[in-house]
């Protein structure tokens, strides 16, 4: 096959010249060759054999940006069962944690397979299409999954369309009864800082449809398909942000935005905002909306 241009986006795919693949495996194989960049999943296996009674293989799997486990199928077109068969390997898989954190220490480390996000498992379905039963039964699942229709255009074009992004809510139903016990929201804790993370997550979640937080121990990550934000916990007079744009777009100011391109740090992304105050925050709206649109 030629090499594509690929692209993703959140509605609004253009169908001129639009056409499925000859058969199911052409879409595996581009997807999982070229996984991080268009799902923001690090491939790790094709065709993993599961060991169970009725057998099985899921087609691929990986490990988001976050740190939790993927589970990808795919459908040459519109196919009912992708969503059910895609919940049943994850059923396994999460009866089975071994079996993927040996996965991730042989492709990945010993680091990466001790930071496993368990509690955000992912289903993504990549398929020609899906029917507006498949989107409402997403909605009614308490697992995060992601509906994604692709499309070749015309010779070398190759784009994926969320059609629908569910978040999990086995996470956020386990941080509303830890409140309920008696833990103080975020903003009596903190104070100007909590207060400007809750003002950061208001204009994150408001950027469009199809927002989801995925909450780790040291930042909160808001992603559609791929992460667009990362916020960390609020220090003592600045709240660091970072996002996916691209720094060298950036006309980058000292003390507000900076250019953390290889450089460790919590979160992804390698423009990195400093907030100090929600004026700094009407600032950085375009940054922002920059970073939700390269997601």
């Amino acid at each position: 096959m030629a090499v594509l241009k690929l692209f993703t986006t959140v509605g609004g795919v253009t169908e001129v010249s639009a056409r499925l693949a000859e058969v199911e495996a052409d879409v595996q194989d581009l997807v999982e060759a070229h996984m991080e960049t268009m799902l923001g999943v690090r491939f790790l296996a094709s065709e993993f054999v599961i060991d169970c009674v009725d057998g099985g293989r899921i087609d691929s799997v990986g490990l988001d940006e976050n740190g939790a486990p993927v589970i990808v199928e795919y459908k040459r077109g519109t196919d009912a069962g992708v969503i059910n068969q895609g919940l049943y390997y994850m059923a396994w898989l999460m009866a089975h944690k071994d079996a993927f954190q040996n996965l991730v220490r042989d492709r990945l480390g010993v680091t990466a397979a001790s930071q496993i996000l368990w509690s955000a498992p992912r289903l993504i379905c990549v398929a020609g299409d899906f029917t507006r039963y498949d989107v409402h039964a997403v909605r009614e699942h308490r697992r995060s999954i992601d509906l994604v229709r692709y499309r070749y255009f015309g010779s070398d074009h190759f784009g994926l369309e969320t059609v629908a992004s569910v978040a999990g809510h086995a996470a956020e139903a386990k941080r509303v009864r830890h409140r309920a016990a008696g833990t103080p929201p975020v903003r009596k804790q903190g104070g100007a800082m909590a207060e400007l993370a809750d003002a950061v997550d208001e204009a994150l979640v408001g950027l469009g449809e199809g927002v989801t937080r995925v909450q780790r121990k040291q930042y909160r990550a808001y992603r559609r398909l791929r992460n667009f934000a990362s916020v960390c916990l609020p220090q003592q007079a600045k709240l660091l942000v970072y996002l996916k744009a691209d720094p060298k777009e950036v006309d980058l100011v000292p003390g507000f935005t900076r250019d953390v391109t290889g450089l460790g740090h919590h979160g992804t992304g390698d423009l990195e905002l400093q907030l100090r105050s929600e004026r700094d925050l009407e600032r950085a709206g375009d940054l922002l909306r920059l970073s939700y649109a390269a997601a």
